[in-house]
């Protein structure tokens, strides 16, 4: 699972959030750092309101947490949507001593990006892409 260090890098550098059921998300700074949220159609759901998109917490929960606004909340993809946020740039994915290496082109350049797991690749890959384009 990608970090919330690079989750939030990713974040800070301008990738926007579509929420799809069966995202993985974390709500920071509310006592709630360690914990993963998964989108569901029955226990937590995006709601549109006209002060803008919320994330609902349907029935009972541990936290008493009834809803968070969007942008508190910190998305974690999934190695599968970090690959295809990639697009045409995505080369290959290789295994690198302990860890992987993720490859892109870019304007015909082989760029490669290191993690300790699949996901932290991706993700380097993605944030140069963001990066580069200035977002």
């Amino acid at each position: 699972m990608l970090g919330m260090h690079m989750a939030r890098q990713l974040k800070a550098a301008g990738l926007t959030w579509k929420p799809r059921l069966g995202d993985r998300f974390a709500i920071p700074d509310r006592d709630l750092d360690d914990e993963m949220f998964v989108l569901s159609n029955m226990t937590i759901q995006v709601h549109d309101r006209p002060e803008g998109r919320i994330i609902g917490f349907n029935g009972t929960t541990e936290w008493a947490l009834d809803d968070v606004e969007l942008d508190e909340t910190v998305w974690l993809p999934r190695e599968d949507q970090l690959r295809e946020l990639l697009g045409g740039t995505f080369h290959a994915l290789d295994r690198a001593g302990a860890g992987y290496r993720v490859r892109i082109v870019l304007l015909g350049e082989t760029l490669a990006f290191p993690g300790s797991s699949a996901e932290e690749a991706y993700a380097a890959a993605l944030l140069h892409l963001l990066e580069a384009a200035g977002l």
